[in-house]
């Protein structure tokens, strides 16, 4: 050096110092009367400044100098002008280090003059400017004046923010949570900022708003029922219904987060605060006129929006659907989900059966933009006219036999056979079998087909008389007994009919009505209740029969009126029977 430190800190002392103050009492007062001023800030004196090496000489009043790197002055990157002879702070570690000098950093100076600061604002609860410059576990450091912060992930924004990058080296109000000078801790939140000066816009947002307003948001959520809509200060819900005319199925398809868009107020609700948004209600209504444009029975093209397990929503116009109920979509395919049939954005021919104006509804077919396979085959074939198909299905209740056009036919159980029953003569079949029928009838409207094979040929037993009548008494034989009842044949072998009576038309006391009292082959006479001549059967009663006989007996012989029993009025009628009979 030019000159020792010892003649430039006796120059420098001589110079005058601000406010009339000399060099000595600033030390003095710097330092303290104790002179305990290790790990302080004290005042110390620019006596050479190293150009060079970049690095001055201060003189903090100890037995030697010590030097601090220009740098370490520098102010927000800017290089600090200094010159021999200014009074400067900084922080004193040791008065005297290993090799002889003292200890010195402006840094360190800068940041306990930050703490200092901070810890005002701390107590005052006042804002502060920081910049953040650093990613660290579960979030972010902050440069606070020469002070390092930490700013939570969770404290960046009121809502989650995907890329931080942006905020980063912008300087950006920060409100002070927690301060811990012993380990040094500073924590910091901008959301608490945002939130602040978010409701204070809240305030001045909501005084002002009413239904009908037309404003500007931007997009802060969505979600699968709408879009949350950021106001400036105050979020509204936009209904997924209310984006467009036309069907939104989820609301991405139209919005994304961070979007500016123009919304107006739909419903506002001053208590709970609860704000409705529509973008829709921007726009001209394209239901205006659809009656007199859609009249029922036109027919055109759309597109399938979307598909559910009750039909399919196709599109007309945008803004205008309509719906094809699953009943609607074939004239064949019955009990099939609407999306075997069709397919997501596939354009289809449509008939408009129905408008709703007040409902906003479309009803739409479009098995009835094609011919009606019913009406088809009822023209080509006739009542009586025989075909073969192949057997598709086999129920407990017959067979569905495959017919042109892709419709069905049936074949119940009882026109299967004339000689078995239906339980039998079924067994004789397979799926995918080729049989012959006989078209017995055609209800095009219930779109039913009856269908018969044992109509094929002549009934064997046509031409048979029938003698048995309802009302009747006759005498059966016991065929068979069951549980419920008693099953009886009459008649001769060639012409025989089955009958069966149940258990409570055996007799007519309750007491007796058991099919246990009969057995196989034994004689009873019973009445005919019902005759069918097709099945060749007989409903019979004996409880009938035995009613009709105790009406009869009451009839010719008096009534217990006259002073006769019941019993004795009955053995008269027997014992005359009986005289007939003799």
């Amino acid at each position: 050096m030019a000159q020792s430190a010892t003649q430039k800190r006796a120059e420098s002392a001589q110079a005058p110092v601000s406010s009339g103050e000399s060099f000595a009492e600033m030390l003095e007062s710097s330092l303290g009367a104790k002179g305990g001023f290790e790990g302080k800030v004290v005042k110390g004196l620019i006596v050479d400044i190293d150009e060079k090496n970049a690095f001055a000489v201060i003189d903090v009043g100890g037995k030697s100098e010590g030097i601090v790197s220009l740098r370490e002055f520098d102010t927000n990157g800017e290089p600090a002008h200094l010159k021999v002879g200014d009074i400067v702070e900084v922080f004193l570690e040791r008065m005297e280090g290993r090799d002889g000098q003292a200890s010195l950093s402006r840094e360190k100076a800068k940041r306990e003059e930050s703490w200092i600061l901070l810890q005002q604002s701390f107590e005052q609860q006042k804002h502060v400017v920081g910049i953040i410059f650093g990613r660290v576990k579960g979030g972010f450091t902050v440069d606070l004046n020469g002070a390092t912060a930490f700013l939570p992930g969770s404290q960046v924004d009121i809502r989650p923010v995907r890329d931080v990058t942006p905020l980063m080296g912008t300087p950006q109000p920060f409100l002070l949570l927690k301060m811990d000078r012993l380990r040094g801790n500073i924590v910091v939140s901008r959301r608490a900022v945002l939130e602040e000066s978010r409701a204070e816009a809240r305030t001045e947002l909501v005084s002002s708003l009413k239904e009908g307003q037309i404003l500007q948001g931007v997009v802060k959520n969505i979600t699968d029922y709408g879009a949350f809509v950021d106001l400036g200060g105050v979020d509204g819900l936009l209904h997924v219904t209310d984006i467009a005319w036309r069907r939104v199925n989820h609301p991405s398809e139209v919005l994304q987060i961070g979007q500016q868009v123009n919304v107006q107020v739909i419903r506002f609700n001053a208590e709970t605060q609860r704000i409705s948004l529509g973008m829709k209600q921007l726009e001209t209504d394209p239901w205006e006129g659809v009656a007199a444009k859609y009249p029922a029975g036109l027919k055109m093209k759309g597109r399938v929006t979307n598909i559910t397990d009750y039909g399919a929503f196709v599109e007309l116009e945008p803004g205008i659907e309509g719906l094809v109920h699953v009943s609607e979509m074939s004239w064949t395919k019955k009990n099939v989900h609407p999306g075997k049939i069709v397919s997501q954005s596939q354009e289809v021919d449509v008939m408009v059966l129905d408008i709703d104006m007040q409902k906003r509804r479309i009803s739409l077919g479009i098995k009835q933009c094609a011919e009606n396979p019913w009406t088809q085959f009822r023209a080509s074939h006739s009542i009586g006219s025989t075909l073969s198909g192949e057997i598709r299905n086999i129920t407990e209740f017959g067979l569905f036999v495959g017919l042109s056009g892709e419709i069905d036919g049936m074949v119940h159980m009882s026109d299967l056979s004339w000689d078995l029953s239906g339980e039998e003569a079924i067994k004789a079949y397979q799926k995918g079998q080729m049989v012959d029928v006989k078209v017995l009838d055609i209800d095009s409207e219930k779109e039913r087909i009856s269908l018969g094979i044992k109509q094929l040929g002549s009934d064997p037993h046509e031409g048979i008389s029938v003698n048995f009548k309802k009302g009747d008494t006759v005498t059966c034989t016991v065929s068979a007994v069951q549980e419920n009842g008693i099953e009886v044949t009459l008649g001769e072998e060639a012409n025989a009919f089955t009958g069966f009576i149940k258990r409570g038309d055996l007799a007519r006391d309750r007491s007796e009505q058991r099919s246990d009292r009969f057995a196989v082959g034994e004689k009873v006479d019973a009445k005919i209740t019902s005759v069918e001549k097709a099945n060749r059967k007989l409903g019979l009663s004996i409880k009938a029969r035995e009613t009709e006989e105790e009406k009869k007996a009451m009839d010719e012989y008096g009534s217990s009126d006259s002073g006769a029993s019941l019993g004795d009025i009955l053995g008269a009628a027997i014992k005359k029977a009986q005289k007939k009979e003799d």
